[in-house]
């Protein structure tokens, strides 16, 4: 007998879909937008929302269509290509850069406005974070319960809450646009939603969905799909109304911060003058669940990926990846954010191209022929706008900044898609596909 999800567990995976992927970026970055966008808000809104709902949602789309293993989504362009990139994606969502931050930003917003920013408190407030977020960790099938039941629901009542109040009480009228929003509103946006990192939290959350769905008992590829593409349309939505309403409060905010650059001092100054002393409790309240549940659900995906290739067990790999967060959590926000940005604009582009392209992969007679060289383009041009995005932008030769998108951090795209079009026709004029290609 096939065994199927009830309708209040496939609301409780998508509510649950949606919480692991709110976490700190989604909070911080978004009223950033808003702020420095200024006129041209809903065309950096609709860039951003490109990187940080549609491609996701895809993305997590994909991964379900093979099952919810990277490693299968990477497999056309071979093994090693494959596990590298997934490599380099867990480790930049995992202990490096996005599950530290999720402790920078909670205790940013929720707990120094109360007991000051000092070295000290960041550090206690990081080890009892990490210690509760490795103890859900330890045990991954009990996240359907634990997350889509419970911390998801609250997680999602205090947003609601947030998002009603940037609605109908904005802190003032709208500023002009600043720096690249005044000329490449939608470009600016779209890169910024890099920064989200949910193109690349979906390529880790892809397989948390499929194992919470096993773990009511199904098994059914079709139901799992299914189950799939419902929790992350319910996440798409909860995920486009967040950012509608973080927007809308960054936008609100001129008069409020006297530097626009640091979307969690936008958050707190917002909160601060909306609901004065009793905000800031809220906002402790909100931050810690949202951040706390995006933690769980990397260190889950973490471990899971690495247990595979490592000799340590799930359960080892949950404590030292909790322990060394915590390690680089310390560190502190800012230089998290300084470090991640050209990171993620360097192995943001390859990323979107395999996701991207694993939806025709039937359709070529060998799929390595075009994906190994379209992901290698992105890749490498993905570095050097990456490099440009860092402090060693000198490194880089003058005529670069001369290539079409180059001033937008697009510069990887042109030359991506064109790749496409020439490996497409080189697919075409040779042998036909080889028996047992992957649908």
């Amino acid at each position: 007998m096939t065994t199927r999800l009830s309708p209040k567990d496939i609301i409780a995976l998508g509510f649950m879909t949606f919480a692991l992927f709110v976490g700190a970026g989604n909070i911080i970055f978004p009223p950033m937008v808003g702020l420095q966008s200024g006129e041209h808000l809903w065309l950096a809104a609709a860039g951003f929302i490109v990187t940080a709902v549609v491609l996701p949602v895809i993305a997590v789309i994909a991964l379900a269509r093979v099952g919810g293993s990277i490693s299968l989504l990477t497999a056309p362009i071979g093994r090693r290509a494959g596990l590298l990139l997934a490599t380099l994606c867990y480790l930049a969502l995992g202990p490096l850069f996005a599950t530290p931050r999720t402790a920078n930003v909670s205790f940013a917003l929720g707990i120094a406005p109360f007991t000051g920013d000092g070295a000290l408190q960041q550090f206690i407030y990081s080890l009892l974070f990490f210690t509760l977020a490795m103890i859900i960790s330890l045990y991954p099938g009990r996240l359907l319960d634990n997350v889509g039941h419970i911390l998801a629901p609250l997680k999602i009542l205090a947003l609601a809450a947030l998002g009603v109040a940037a609605l109908i009480w904005p802190a003032g009228a709208p500023i002009l646009a600043s720096g690249s929003y005044q000329d490449a509103a939608f470009s600016t946006g779209f890169v910024q939603g890099y920064l989200t990192m949910d193109t690349l939290s979906a390529l880790m959350f892809g397989s948390i969905i499929v194992t919470a769905a096993r773990s009511r008992g199904v098994n059914d590829r079709g139901l799992l799909m299914r189950y799939t593409l419902w929790a992350s349309l319910i996440a798409g939505i909860g995920l486009t109304l967040v950012y509608i309403c973080m927007f809308k409060l960054g936008a609100g905010s001129g008069g409020l911060v006297a530097d626009g650059q640091d979307g969690a001092a936008i958050l707190h100054a917002y909160v601060q003058h909306t609901f004065g002393d009793l905000g800031s409790v809220f906002m402790a309240i909100l931050m810690f669940i949202a951040c706390l549940v995006t933690a769980v659900g990397m260190t889950c995906a973490c471990a899971d990926f690495f247990s595979r290739y490592l000799p340590l067990s799930y359960r080892s790999l949950v404590v030292l990846l909790a322990a060394f967060a915590m390690l680089v959590s310390n560190l502190g926000l800012a230089n998290l954010i300084r470090v991640s940005i050209p990171v993620l604009t360097a192995i943001y582009p390859p990323c979107i191209a395999l996701v991207l392209l694993s939806f025709s992969q039937s359709r070529w007679r060998s799929a390595n022929r075009v994906f190994t060289p379209v992901i290698a383009t992105s890749l490498l041009l993905g570095l050097a706008d990456g490099i440009k995005a860092s402090s060693f932008s000198g490194l880089l030769p003058a005529w670069f900044d001369q290539l079409p998108l180059a001033d937008q951090g697009l510069v990887w795209l042109q030359p991506t898609l064109l790749v496409l079009l020439l490996a497409a026709v080189y697919d075409r004029l040779r042998a036909p596909r080889r028996a047992g290609t992957m649908a």
